[in-house]
């Protein structure tokens, strides 16, 4: 099986035949990592440039991402047992009092799309639940996402409880969502900015394979 037939299909968001093709690779023999990589990983890299380069838009993006997760979910029980590591754990949660979770969303599934195993803590998530998942999960990175002015202020509330907690400076800090700028995050202490899923993930994965895991700039 060519893998750019599944490649193409994430793409293009063809979830059942996303699926098709991967247990149809599975039963070929094809490793999970090469799965992974070549047939999944790889078009979500595909689809996040083209999403920056305004070739594709949300809805196209969406799709590709549903398909993308469905392919990923039917590999995750194999995963362990192929020695297949995820290149980083994320937390990531929309601010308390923000009950929008589409560009979240898109950048939980573009995070998993490059590798890292993500766990969603949701919408309205209380500042305090972003550090005990950290804590719990031992994640890479936090991404804090706010869509309103009026809620934006909340990101820098849950900075402050990464500080109050002592336990600021063992994660990477990610902020990103419509009101949210450059500035607001040089203001709060947050180590990246991104403005779309696509970039997000681009920064995410810069930061979780270099050596030394700060520094990456948005």
């Amino acid at each position: 099986m060519d893998m750019q037939e599944l490649s193409l299909a994430v793409q293009k968001g063809k979830l059942k035949v996303v699926k098709e093709l991967v247990n149809q690779a599975l039963e070929e023999g094809i490793s999970v990592q090469e799965i992974l990589d070549t047939g999944l990983i790889s078009a979500m890299g595909i689809v996040g440039e083209k999403f920056k380069n305004n070739e594709i838009f949300v809805p196209e993006m969406l799709v590709a991402a549903r398909a993308m997760s469905a392919g990923i979910k039917i590999l995750e029980p194999l995963m362990s047992d192929s020695g297949v590591k995820p290149i980083g754990k994320v937390v990531i949660g929309t601010v308390k009092g923000d009950l929008h979770d589409i560009g979240k969303n898109l950048v939980a599934m573009m995070m998993r799309g490059m590798g890292a195993t993500v766990y969603d803590l949701g919408i309205d998530v209380p500042d305090k639940n972003f550090v005990e998942k950290a804590e719990e999960i031992g994640a890479d990175i936090v991404c804090i996402s706010a869509l309103l002015t009026t809620t934006m202020p909340a990101i820098d509330d849950v900075i402050q409880e990464f500080e109050n907690a002592g336990v600021r400076d063992k994660y990477y800090i990610m902020i990103g969502g419509a009101p949210v700028s450059q500035n607001y995050a040089d203001k709060v202490g947050a180590d990246a900015y991104t403005s779309n899923a696509g970039e997000a993930a681009d920064v995410a994965k810069a930061y979780l394979i270099s050596d030394c895991k700060k520094g990456v700039t948005a």
